[in-house]
């Protein structure tokens, strides 16, 4: 699916994130990334839960051979009282994890099992990137672009990269942080008009997020993209999978059309 490009003094390194069962998405994320000559792909964790298509997500992970972070809920799925206790007891949300854990398999378990906490590589001259998921303390962290510069230092545990990228919030940011590159990848399957939620809960955007980081010599850059994807069909897997609270579910997604009417 990517590239490895031999002899080029620069690398392009395709970071994706929380694509929560969405496999529409994630093929729609792929077919881009294999138009950009990336050498690489890092998955920066949340693969499976929220959505559709779990099992078709994970075994299209597994198939691609990428590097995998370990989101919160991976560790929900081996630890259903995790995701409990952080949801606070929603129903919905046990309902869905059970739903979800029901459709995976042996191989799917042991699959995610080999996902690390955190990742460093090396770029290009003396640059380099550390990937996680919230952040390197823990996965459930959120580092907004609005998230204070103590409490940052605070989720980066000392730990300090050229460019240092998760995802968790679903929400894409590049902020400058004392000299290091901050970057949420956002989301591939459920990309939310921001977090934290208003009273009326989340909103899903109607495409599809990632980031490519490139890396030539001492030069670095990020891409955040946007890729469009086909909402009839995610909101048909959403219905043939009949997983539990699909109306609420299809509900989320918003349409471009309401995007350009609030405007």
């Amino acid at each position: 699916m990517y590239a490895k490009l031999v002899g080029l003094q620069f690398m392009r390194i395709a970071l994706i994130s929380d694509i929560h069962g969405n496999l529409v998405s994630l093929e729609a994320v792929l077919a881009d990334i294999d138009r950009q000559n990336v050498n690489e792909i890092i998955f920066l964790g949340d693969a499976a839960t929220l959505g559709p298509q779990p099992h078709e997500v994970l075994h299209r992970l597994r198939e691609l051979g990428c590097p995998c972070i370990i989101g919160n809920h991976e560790t929900y799925l081996f630890k259903p009282s995790l995701g409990q206790a952080y949801m606070r007891g929603t129903q919905w949300f046990s309902d869905i994890l059970t739903w979800c854990r029901a459709r995976l398999t042996p191989e799917d378990y042991q699959f995610m099992r080999s996902f690390q906490p955190m990742l460093k590589i090396k770029l290009e001259g003396e640059s380099t990137l550390i990937c996680f998921h919230g952040s390197p303390r823990r996965h459930t962290d959120n580092i907004f672009a609005t998230t204070p510069t103590e409490e940052v230092n605070e989720m980066l545990a000392g730990r300090r990269a050229t460019v240092m990228a998760g995802g968790h919030t679903h929400v894409q940011m590049m902020r400058q942080h004392i000299g290091v590159l901050l970057v949420n990848s956002g989301s591939v399957g459920l990309p939310f008009e921001q977090m934290p939620f208003t009273d009326r809960g989340p909103r899903v955007m109607p495409w599809a997020e990632y980031a490519i980081v490139n890396s030539e010599g001492n030069a670095i850059s990020v891409d955040l993209r946007r890729i469009p994807v086909d909402m009839k069909a995610i909101k048909q897997a959403g219905i043939d999978a009949r997983m539990p609270k699909t109306s609420d579910w299809l509900r989320n997604w918003i349409s471009i059309t309401e995007l350009l009417n609030e405007i």
